[in-house]
């Protein structure tokens, strides 16, 4: 088919493609959507319930154990893990990796059917389960709000005002408040008076909770109306509270609670979560984009609105950025942008200075409209401008510009050998169209394993794979349509080109002369690339692997954790000097700090912690990426000198899928004990080894708990019974909830205690009376209980996939990627003798990219297939396909030697680098083969048309390997990029010397072609040939 003659033929057709592209690739430029990270899916959800009074161990049994029987009945379940702790129960679950997050909805719909089925069996006491499925929520705009000098009840309006204001704005779906102060009304009453009055607990606590009820009066006809009666309204101020009369009902025994109680309105003085920014208390408002929004049009209009309020936000009240995503994305896509028409520049560069400018020329508008063009599908196709999807097309930069150098090469080498322009882009076009499609579909083939890939790794990456093929399907289209048309309107050559040989530069005498004689000592050839392969697969050991990079935020967390329930007071005082230490550090340019729990997730790799008050958390915003290091390092050694007490680990931000501990060993059995001894053995041998920091275990310390021995006999002769006795003791210590007051949308808790001064008493728990209904007074609790035990028991309790899983937990020390780190110690570990009933399983990023890999290697096969039966369809035959795999391992080589050389690890991206640095290899060793066929059929002798062949490939391999080289550089100081890049640079210029040279020597080996006296051209009826050759 003579496609590039009749793009000549029909020139109205091709510029209408060229305008297609060119003015939908800016439209598509101006309107395309745009993210920092491309985003996956969280299949997450967490079910809390509480249990307020119970042991982590009674949680465990009587909670966990029956939600997690009825969850792991969903056949969408890929693992479940809980933690269970004193009252509470927590369950998250996940969702297998092939179900998209459009069919989550309906997995969530059944997860709660399956959760109330269970909750019915559920023991008294034990509250209504709750799914949490927005867990994976991200609030990309996300600021601390500071109102120095305001009350607390201002503070609130504040908060309120801004979460109103800014759900009003377009594209904003979620907008969450956190942190801002909280009230609690508390009704204290001495024992004293209680004794006095002879007042049961009970009857103040049903007095509050009857007053404050909401009841429905129900309507009455009033001729043709129903009229609803509207009874009197519950309690409206704190003085209400006070007001109310408690005493036996139906008697003038009855006295105003005020004259027995102390009531106050004071911030709450358990709080779930204190935070600060820069020092000064504050709280959060964290703001979410719809799906598919622009999230820079999203945070310019959330920005815009603020100014517009900015009149309305009390004088003083400051909104200070701690993560502006559409900030971020601005600035990443604006740099990378900036790189990619540096890349596209530099490769049009390299092609006008070695190809003139008038075949430079026509090359780069080829490229620059695959690239608009590129642009316009993804707008078309609801594919967002982030990082992977821009990376797609420097990774394919290469193969999108070979397609025209072909072309164009081919069409200017007719030319000079005397034809006219267009029969000149007609016969290269058609001599390469179909090799040229058939390793682009190799190409895209490569890309499909990863792209296609059903976990998470597989969803980050998938615009990934949809770009590669876009684009390069679409540079085959450009090169054999609009470069030959191009071609016949730029490329001039001179009039006595015809009597010079083409190819009888310097250059091209001196490959010659290199390729006869390798091909003279063609085993010996094939004995040195062994050589060199097998030395590199061995080097390729000792290049450092890494799943995914640090992100290139200049951001880090410095994570801090106290023993196990410790008070969250107790943990603030800590964090406000640590915050003051770090600011005073140079380079750093804010510290928000998060107490008794994570900040709101405002990336898609942040993974906030659950509420624990013994945790702190600081988010440390430094002037660069470079000053992290050093710093996170000099900070960890003076805070752990300062809080020896103290758990204390930096960690920083990565790209991609992943997050939590890098290092992971799970040990799995059924006694505490034994776990944690275990477990004590595997920390052990981590320290003694020195190459990992950071080194925890996920079930903390064991709780101290204060315990009665209640004297049963001597309780039920005194009508007490244990419920009176917990009761007591809660009134003593945190105390009741009576009810709760309603200001507004405002919900302020009421609590019944005794006052501080019995509450914080020595013997606090001795002095407390219990109400004894037979005997209508009150009696001393020592009466009741034999004596108050102090013990140790588990607190935390965590299972995987429903055993009891105890992982201890550690990081790489600096400068050790962590899978150097891990083989230090994992068989030393792994010698570690287990009793029956007990095992060992690795996590962390060693789980994680087995995971990915796992799935890789599920897709791969079929992506490999393909592109094998595509080889063997391009040539109908065996061998040429041969000699084309029998060089894809060899890419290896440069690979190898630029890691090393660089030191960079071997990253997710590089292996992104290596799958296209293969198609990239396959394409110009497809073309070659081809070429050496053709020229055969000719009837050239075979072993000169093996040299001519090559000779005729020289300048397209070296241009496209040398713009693809060079057109990396600008990616060299991306983070994410880097290693990808060097994977690239480093294996195309080792394969740019495999395409040939060890093709040609293959090619001579497998067809017995040997340099010497004229051998007989092979004809067109030899079976050998593909069919194109045979046609030609």
């Amino acid at each position: 088919m003579d496609i590039a003659g009749y793009s000549i033929r029909k020139p109205v057709n091709t510029w209408l493609i060229t305008l297609i592209c060119l003015l939908g690739g800016i439209w598509g430029l101006l309107t395309i959507g745009r993210l920092e990270d491309p985003a996956f899916t969280l299949k997450n959800a967490v079910v809390t319930t509480q249990y307020p009074g119970a042991t982590a161990a009674e949680v465990e049994q009587e909670i966990t154990e029956p939600l997690e029987t009825a969850i792991q009945q969903l056949p969408e379940l890929k693992r479940i893990k809980s933690k269970s702790m004193p009252g509470v129960s927590q369950i998250e679950l996940e969702i297998e990796d092939t179900y998209d997050g459009t069919q989550l909805p309906r997995i969530w719909s059944k997860l709660r059917h399956k959760i109330d089925d269970a909750a019915v069996s559920l023991p008294d006491g034990a509250r209504t389960p709750m799914v949490n499925d927005d867990f994976g929520d991200v609030f990309g705009i996300f600021y601390a709000v500071v109102a120095k000098g305001y009350s607390d009840e201002q503070k609130r309006e504040v908060a309120d005002y801004l979460r109103r204001e800014l759900l009003t704005v377009d594209g904003v779906a979620k907008v969450e408040t956190r942190g801002e102060p909280t009230e609690t009304i508390y009704v204290e009453i001495s024992n004293e008076r209680l004794i006095a009055l002879g007042l049961p607990l009970e009857q103040v606590i049903a007095a509050i909770s009857a007053e404050n009820a909401v009841v429905d009066a129900g309507s009455s006809r009033s001729g043709d109306l129903r009229v609803r009666v509207a009874p009197p309204a519950g309690l409206d101020s704190a003085s209400a509270i006070a007001a109310l009369r408690v005493g036996r009902a139906g008697s003038s025994e009855q006295i105003s609670l005020l004259d027995v109680a102390t009531i106050r309105r004071v911030p709450t003085e358990n709080p779930s979560t204190l935070i600060r920014f820069n020092g000064e208390s504050a709280f959060t408002i964290a703001v979410a984009g719809a799906a598919g929004t622009n999230i820079v049009e999203v945070g310019q209009a959330v920005t815009a609105h603020l100014d517009d309020i900015a009149a309305q936000i009390p004088l003083g009240v400051s909104l200070e950025p701690i993560y502006e995503q559409h900030v971020v994305v601005e600035e990443a896509m604006d740099g990378f942008i900036v790189n990619l028409a540096v890349s596209v520049a530099i490769v049009i560069g390299v092609l006008c200075v070695f190809m003139g400018w008038r075949v430079g020329l026509v090359v780069g508008v080829t490229l620059l409209l695959t690239v608009f063009g590129t642009v316009l599908m993804m707008r078309l196709a609801d594919i967002q401008m982030e990082r992977i999807s821009l990376g797609a097309l420097i990774i394919a930069m290469g193969m999108l510009v070979d397609n025209a150098i072909v072309v164009a090469e081919g069409m200017l080498i007719n030319m000079q050998r005397g034809m006219a322009a267009v029969p000149a882009a007609s016969d290269a076009a058609r001599r390469t169209q179909v090799p040229l499609l058939g390793a682009t579909v190799i190409g895209i083939m490569a890309f499909s394993g990863i792209g296609l890939s059903p976990d998470a790794t597989g969803e980050f990456l998938f615009s990934l794979f949809a770009v590669i093929a876009m684009s390069l399907l679409l540079s085959w289209i450009l090169a054999i349509t609009v470069t030959p048309l191009f071609g016949t309107y730029l490329l001039k050559v001179k009039p006595d080109s015809a009597e010079q040989d083409p190819y009888g530069g310097a250059v091209y005498r001196a490959y010659s002369k290199v390729l006869r004689g390798t091909l003279r000592v063609r085993t010996l050839t094939i004995i040195a690339l062994i050589a060199v392969t097998g030395v590199s697969f061995y080097g390729f050991g000792q290049v450092k692997q890494q799943f995914f990079p640090d992100s290139s935020t200049p951001m880090f967390f410095i994570n801090y954790e106290l023993r196990q329930g410790t008070d969250i007071r107790a943990t603030e005082r800590d964090m406000a000097r640590i915050s003051e230490i770090v600011r005073q550090r140079d380079g750093v340019v804010s510290v928000a700090s998060f107490v008794g729990q994570g900040a709101s997730r405002f990336m898609l790799t942040y993974a906030p912690e659950q509420p624990t008050p013994a945790y702190g958390q600081l988010i440390v915003r430094t002037e660069n990426i470079e000053l992290i290091d050093n710093l996170a390092a000099d900070l960890k050694h003076t805070l752990l000198r300062e809080f020896p007490g103290a758990e204390i680990r930096t960690e920083r931000l990565i790209f991609g899928p992943g997050g939590g501990a890098k290092i992971e060993a799970r040990l799995q059995g059924p006694d505490p004990l034994v776990l944690r001894e275990l477990a004590e053995r595997t920390a052990a041998i981590f320290r003694a080894d020195g190459s990992l920091i950071d080194i925890r275990q996920n079930w903390r310390q064991r709780g101290l708990v204060v315990a009665p021995v209640v004297n049963d006999e001597r309780a039920r002769l005194a009508g007490a019974s244990r419920t009176d006795i917990g009761q007591s003791l809660l009134y003593g210590s945190d105390g009741i909830r009576a009810g709760t007051y309603w200001e507004g949308d405002e919900e302020v808790p009421i609590i019944v205690r005794a006052p501080e001064v019995e509450r914080l008493q020595a013997n606090a728990l001795d002095n407390r009376l219990v109400w004894s209904s037979s005997a209508a007074t009150y009696l001393p609790i020592t009466q009741l209980v034999d004596s108050f035990e102090t013990r140790s028991e588990e607190t935390l309790i965590r299972r995987r996939d429903r055993a009891r899983t105890l992982t201890v937990m550690a990081d790489p020390a600096y400068g050790l990627t962590p899978d150097s780190a891990l083989k230090h110690v994992k068989a030393k570990v792994e010698q570690m003798e287990l009793p029956a009933g007990y095992s060992l399983e690795w996590g962390g990023e060693f789980e994680q990219a087995g995971e990915a890999q796992a799935s890789l290697g599920g897709q791969m096969p079929v992506s490999f297939l393909v592109m094998l039966i595509v080889s063997v369809l391009l040539f109908g035959k065996i061998r040429q396909p041969l000699i084309i795999w029998l060089v894809v391992p060899m890419s290896v080589c440069g690979v190898v030697a630029g890691l090393l050389g660089t030191g960079l690890p071997f990253s997710f991206t590089a292996l992104l680098g290596l799958l296209s640095l293969s198609g990239m290899l396959m394409k110009n060793a497809i073309v070659l083969v081809d070429e050496i066929d053709v020229q055969i059929s000719e009837g050239k002798e075979p072993f000169t048309a093996i040299v001519d062949a090559s000779v005729s490939r020289l300048r397209p391999v070296f241009l496209a390997a040398g713009t693809t080289i060079l057109g990396m550089i600008p990616l060299l100081g991306d983070a994410f990029f880097a290693s990808m890049s060097v994977t690239i640079m480093g294996g195309l210029a080792f394969a740019s010397l495999l395409t040939l040279i060890a093709v040609p020597v293959f090619y001579s080996v497998l067809f017995r072609i040997r340099p010497g006296p004229r051998q007989p051209a092979r004809t067109a009826s030899d079976p050998d040939l593909p069919f194109q050759a045979a046609q030609a």
